[in-house]
């Protein structure tokens, strides 16, 4: 059984959609045994809490520094005995310490087909807000091993999404959601949990 922590900043879309496929079984031979976040009022706790996971959250407004912060994060995962660290909507810079030890075992997200719109500044609403800038025809979604660089580490999967005429960075991220986010990030999970 594959023991997951998902690490999320905000409404918790992708965990909601990681849960949906566990009950659906699309995800299998897995657990969430803990969900952190860095932001108390994230909606992402309430949605653990109504699934029966437990939810946890360690900010750093609570910390003198980051340093600080970073050791007691870490502390806070390594009690969870972890297999997987699934970052779905995580806005936190992860501790060099916690990539180390964790070498292989992150995944994360990125509303983008990397290596397009992605690193430093590229998050949220951003990504599609450059997307549409730019131009581009076809977005999508990434999920892809955690590294000590910015969406650097290696892909495990992608989806291609359409953008329309007329479309806001808004419906954007959330066709890119629906169509490549919510599908790919369980789709990456199952294949780690029963590989």
């Amino acid at each position: 059984m594959l023991k997951i922590g998902v690490m999320v900043s905000g409404g918790g879309t992708n965990l909601q959609a990681i849960i949906d496929a566990m009950k659906s079984g699309v995800i299998t031979n897995t657990e969430i045994k803990v969900v952190i976040s860095n932001n108390k009022n994230a909606y992402a706790l309430e949605r653990a809490k109504n699934a029966g996971i437990e939810a946890v959250c360690v900010s750093p407004k609570d910390f003198p520094d980051r340093a600080a912060f970073n050791e007691a994060f870490l502390e806070k995962v390594d009690e969870y005995h972890l297999d997987l660290i699934v970052l779905a909507g995580f806005l936190v810079t992860l501790p060099e310490a916690m990539i180390q030890r964790y070498r292989n075992r992150i995944i994360n997200i990125h509303p983008s087909l990397i290596p397009s719109f992605c690193g430093v500044g590229y998050y949220g609403l951003k990504v599609h807000e450059g997307a549409l800038k730019r131009g581009v025809k076809i977005t999508g979604a990434t999920v892809h091993y955690v590294d000590e660089g910015v969406d650097s580490g290696p892909i495990i999967l992608q989806k291609a999404v359409e953008v329309k005429e007329g479309d806001t960075p808004e419906i954007l991220q959330r066709r890119v959601m629906e169509e490549a986010e919510w599908i790919i990030l369980p789709q990456a999970i199952n294949m780690i949990a029963n590989q």
